[in-house]
């Protein structure tokens, strides 16, 4: 029902929902680990979960991750894979 909803908005021309989704992802800069979370929960998460709608919580994921590897091994994420 989701998806008729933004589709019936994007068609009626609602600035207010595409400004919103533009800004969030013009703020944050997507790397491949967010990257790879993002595709994890449209695969695993049966369609019920937007990537774009939980983007705060993926990051704080996707930083503890970072923070986990780089106190495990001693070395910085490599440039590729973080932001």
């Amino acid at each position: 029902m989701d998806k008729l909803s933004g589709l019936a908005s994007k068609l009626s021309g609602d600035k207010s929902e595409q400004s919103s989704s533009t800004q969030s992802s013009s703020n944050q800069q997507e790397d491949y680990l967010d990257k790879a979370l993002d595709k994890a929960e449209e695969r695993f998460g049966g369609g019920k979960i937007d990537p774009e709608k939980m983007r705060d919580k993926n990051e704080k994921i996707t930083d503890a991750a970072r923070e986990k590897f780089e106190s495990a091994t001693g070395h910085k994420v490599p440039e590729k894979f973080s932001n």
